[in-house]
């Protein structure tokens, strides 16, 4: 990394088992590698910070997130030592933000009290939906039960808890899906991202939907499932500020905010994602190879570096500044371009303005609710 970024990611690829739906880089039965793989963590923490450092201060650090795979799986013993790892070579005293994502099933009094004295301050739940038969075609390990406890004793500890759902979930009718959201809403969180439902090639799920055993939801369904989702979790404080995000007053989420503003983030571990400005790099995906990667130069994963042309920065600015409610402002994103190209660009976008997919605002331009459905569609026709 060229300057220190602010915000770090750290992920955790083991899991107890894996949901049919998942294409994250993720383990099950893989828990002799556990304590080997940490050590490799910290190793990178070390060299690549050591690495960047300029001056004898340590960077700061904003925003710490670890994700996964299953991050309420790092074993409790070994925690504390990625924490000093860290605080030996970057300033936790600036941090605002640090994330566990975790699995219900996983949490309990003595993991919450040992996350909250590390400096943890937000836990992320992935409840998904309030069906156990439905999770467990999914795969997923674990029930109803299982997240009301751990919504019940999480508040002792963590007054900033967000909770993950999927819509269009197959066995889920729009009906089951209102009264999860009548649930949640009076649960005590500020947070809630809502995820469509992704079928990605290889997995379990995507060859039960070419056999034909499983069906999801139409287009149609789902695009007034969606409306009607953010209507309603607005009506009870929950304001979207992303396509998929909504949060209470002041509770947005400060680390998945730098993803798409663009800000330098640094992604530590296997297939791990980093950010400097001008170039993105991923670390390996293969485990044997990610803990095979210490050498007489210090720890080096071998990574997949991408700099970025200005066709590729233009796209990002438009993929993840539309993603946000707050849009792009119109004046910074044609500001270098021709007088013919930025001719070319307000004719677009006053055709999708016209269109209901667009709309602006104080010199922004943001998706509307119809948009958010379409964005892929709106980009291209952007471009």
């Amino acid at each position: 990394m060229l300057t220190p970024p602010e915000h770090l990611y750290i992920h955790w690829p083991f899991c107890a088992s894996k949901c049919s739906y998942c294409d994250f880089v993720s383990f099950m039965q893989h828990g002799q590698y556990q304590e080997q793989y940490h050590a490799a963590l910290c190793k990178e923490i070390a060299t690549v910070c050591q690495r960047a450092q300029q001056t004898t201060q340590r960077p700061p650090v904003k925003t710490i997130f670890l994700g996964g795979g299953t991050p309420s799986l790092y074993p409790l013993e070994l925690l504390p030592e990625l924490f000093a790892t860290l605080r030996n070579h970057v300033d936790l005293s600036t941090l605002v933000e640090a994330t566990i994502e975790a699995n219900p099933a996983d949490i309990t009094e003595e993991c919450l009290s040992a996350w909250q004295e590390l400096g943890i301050n937000r836990l992320s739940m992935g409840v998904q939906c309030l069906d156990d038969t439905v999770m467990q075609a999914l795969n997923r390990q674990q029930t109803v039960a299982d997240i009301q406890r751990a919504i019940r004793i999480a508040p002792k500890y963590f007054s900033n808890l967000s909770i993950d759902l999927i819509l269009g979930l197959p066995g889920v009718t729009s009906a089951q899906w209102f009264e999860t959201l009548t649930t949640v809403v009076d649960w005590p969180i500020k947070h809630i991202s809502v995820y469509f439902l992704m079928v990605y090639e290889k997995t379990p799920l995507y060859f039960s939907i070419q056999q034909g055993k499983t069906v999801l939801s139409d287009d149609e369904t789902l695009t007034d499932m969606y409306v009607k989702t953010v209507h309603f979790l607005e009506q009870h404080g929950f304001f979207q500020y992303e396509i998929s995000n909504f949060a209470q007053n002041g509770y947005h989420s400060v680390h998945n905010c730098a993803y798409w503003d663009r800000k330098p983030y640094h992604g530590f571990g296997l297939g791990a994602a980093s950010f400097d400005g001008l170039c993105r790099m991923t670390n390996t995906a293969n485990l044997m190879t990610y803990l095979q990667s210490d050498g007489p130069e210090g720890f080096i994963v071998e990574q997949t570096v991408e700099k970025l042309t200005q066709e590729q920065t233009l796209l990002e600015h438009l993929m993840l500044g539309l993603r946000q409610k707050k849009g792009i402002n119109l004046h910074h994103m044609v500001y270098f371009e021709s007088e013919d190209s930025r001719s070319r660009f307000n004719t677009k976008v006053q055709n999708l303005i016209r269109e209901g997919l667009l709309e602006e605002r104080d010199g922004a331009i943001r998706l509307t609710l119809q948009g958010m459905m379409l964005e892929n569609e709106v980009i291209v026709q952007l471009l």
